[in-house]
């Protein structure tokens, strides 16, 4: 683990224990309303080529999620688990948007990108933008990543997930998506 990814676990912990001091959380993640700033950027939409903003999202859950297409791990598990959560959501998945953001665009093509976020679910949409506008994102929420290309070739990111809420404000992270349950009810608690 690199010194950048250890301070920001740090300060994860630490907006979490702030997040909680003095009440009892009922949330699966960490509550961070008010601590991060609203959702802002604007980029390339996978699927359809489309300039997007956050404001094309406004009106819907959305969460955010920054990762690579040929991430071996950590992307497919977290992406996978999103889904499964949305699943139990029945209907009310509609209300909920999913944005994964490449960190690796001289990879993760609009094409490549528009494939592999539909092979999770159709509630997802892939975004890329030039490496100014993924590192301004990043900056704001405080994601860390690297790509060298090498050789070898290698992507490292941190594997946070960001609820907003449909107006846009940053509500809840999370590093951990194994419980679909849990997520899917910080999910609900969110919708329109």
């Amino acid at each position: 683990m690199t010194r950048l990814f250890r301070t920001l676990a740090c300060a994860f912990l630490a907006l979490g224990a702030l997040s909680a001091c003095g009440q009892k959380s009922s949330w699966y993640g960490t509550n961070i309303t008010g601590v991060m700033p609203p959702l802002q950027f604007i980029m390339t939409r996978a699927s359809d080529g489309a300039a997007v903003s956050a404001k094309d999202f406004r009106g819907s859950e959305v969460l955010l999620y920054f990762g690579y297409t040929n991430c071996p791990d950590v992307c497919p598990t977290t992406l996978a688990n999103v889904a499964a959560a949305l699943g139990k959501l029945g209907a009310r998945a509609k209300d909920v948007r999913v944005l994964f953001v490449t960190v690796d665009p001289a990879r993760d093509t609009l094409p490549v990108l528009k494939t592999y976020v539909k092979a999770f679910s159709p509630r997802m949409d892939g975004l890329r933008g030039d490496a100014d506008a993924i590192a301004k994102l990043a900056r704001r929420y405080r994601v860390a990543y690297t790509v060298d290309p090498g050789p070898p070739y290698e992507v490292s990111h941190s594997s946070a997930v960001f609820f907003f809420d449909a107006q846009g404000h940053a509500r809840v992270v999370t590093l951990a998506t194994g419980d679909t349950d849990a997520l899917a009810s910080d999910m609900e608690k969110l919708l329109p």
